[in-house]
């Protein structure tokens, strides 16, 4: 059975949509393979794992310890768990270097996503992550991206066609409307850093033109194929409000798309039906192929 492959930046990523995603991954009986910039193990964006630096008092000594508005925004205690436990893990103290990457050695290609623009542009930005997500795309190899790993996917190339490999696909991405609550939330809050939730900025462009959804948007085919929860649905609210999350028994709040072999998520709070969702194509890829060589039970290594 061949390792799904996680991109990682250097730092900064979200701790949910790394952490989740491996922990179902784990369970399902699959290997995991993680790979950084330079094959150093990379730590999640700390203000998302404690909460601590989105209160307006969280610069005082004494007081930064207190967290309010860190609690609506930060991990929930379920991801909080499975990061602790993958920063325990084995395969995430020994990632690979992202230039070490050969599309035939995997099954599949997870693209998590974070908005700190320290540490998230330079993945996001990266020419050798981009070539390595439109292989995986020719290669026809499953791909699950979330949040603004679909901005990575949407930047990545298909030398074939010279289009984003998101042309002529159906996905969805943070949208503009969860992007913005939180944005607008930290500038009072953290108001010091008032962009910490916006990655690239607008500057002198129209409010969102450098969000997540309109980038995103911006690559494909027509703009109705980023798809974002009808208001018409039965879970609109719960789906839009950017307050309820996903559990691994519960996906009402959660909104992913799959289009083929290409599974896309919003934000963290989709990450368990993310999850599910990759994990199904990986078992029909496998029932396809005439099942598994060895299947490694959870939890059966000494």
């Amino acid at each position: 059975m061949k390792p799904v492959l996680v991109l990682l930046p250097r730092r900064d990523y979200d701790p949910t949509e790394v952490a989740v995603p491996w922990q179902r991954l784990a369970d399902a009986g699959w290997p995991v393979q993680f790979a950084t910039p330079d094959g150093e193990s990379a730590p999640a964006d700390e203000i998302m794992v404690s909460g601590r630096g989105l209160d307006p008092w969280a610069r005082v000594a004494l007081l930064k310890r207190l967290v309010l508005a860190g609690r609506l925004l930060r991990a929930n205690r379920a991801a909080r768990d499975a990061y602790q436990a993958l920063a325990r893990s084995r395969e995430f103290r020994t990632p690979l270097a992202w230039d070490a990457l050969a599309v035939e050695s995997f099954s599949a290609l997870v693209i998590p996503g974070g908005h700190r623009a320290r540490g998230m542009r330079e993945y996001l930005e990266s020419p050798v992550l981009q070539r390595l997500v439109a292989r995986f795309f020719e290669a026809d190899r499953p791909v699950a991206a979330i949040c603004h790993g679909v901005l990575l996917a949407a930047r990545s190339i298909s030398p074939s066609t010279q289009r984003s490999v998101l042309h002529g696909r159906r996905t969805t991405a943070l949208t503009w409307k969860l992007e913005r609550s939180a944005w607008q939330l930290a500038r009072l809050t953290r108001y010091w850093d008032p962009d910490y939730y916006r990655t690239y900025p607008d500057g002198d462009a129209p409010a969102g033109f450098m969000s997540v959804e309109a980038e995103v948007t911006r690559a494909l085919e027509r703009p109705a194929d980023f798809v974002d929860v009808p208001p018409g649905h039965a879970h609109y609210a719960r789906k839009t409000s950017g307050l309820a999350r996903d559990t691994a028994s519960d996906s009402t709040p959660a909104w992913v798309v799959v289009d083929g072999n290409y599974v896309s998520a919003r934000w963290p709070g989709d990450a368990n039906t993310f999850a599910a969702r990759l994990i199904d194509l990986l078992e029909a890829h496998a029932q396809a192929a005439g099942g598994y060589d060895v299947l490694i039970e959870p939890g059966s290594r000494k």
